[in-house]
């Protein structure tokens, strides 16, 4: 069964393994679960049967009217039961009172956050490769 719980409390690396399929390098499950408790909002998708994190979902915001959603994981044995849907879902629900709530993804990835009523939007980004596992 999913739980879905707002925060780590209870969480440990190795529960965070299975995450960032396709990423040449990949934030450690420590490193992992340091940028999931430190982000502004968070909601995390736990399956008590297994004592594993089966997804997650961050938000870092301003908290007067802007929220960035840089990060939506689900491990690829439990994509297609609704959980990416339900941390979106919640994450929405969550971010409602602020004017701008932004994703930027890949454009195969847009059809899906569409059903949630957000909008193609061009947008610019930089990405340093070499510090995506989160270490200097």
């Amino acid at each position: 069964m999913i739980e879905y719980k707002n925060s780590v409390s209870g969480i440990t690396p190795a529960m965070m393994k299975g995450f960032f399929e396709g990423w040449e390098r990949c934030p450690s499950d420590e490193k992992l679960l340091e940028l999931i408790e430190n982000s502004d909002y968070k909601l995390i998708a736990f399956d008590n049967k297994n004592s594993i994190v089966a997804g997650f979902i961050t938000a870092v915001s301003d908290n007067v009217l802007s929220a960035y959603i840089p990060l939506l994981e689900v491990i690829p044995s439990y994509r297609g039961n609704g959980i990416g849907s339900e941390l979106v879902r919640r994450m929405l629900e969550t971010l409602k009172n602020f004017y701008m709530i932004d994703v930027a993804c890949d454009n195969d990835l847009q059809r899906f956050y569409e059903k949630f009523g957000m909008k193609k939007y061009s947008s610019m980004i930089l990405r340093n490769y070499s510090k995506q596992s989160g270490s200097p």
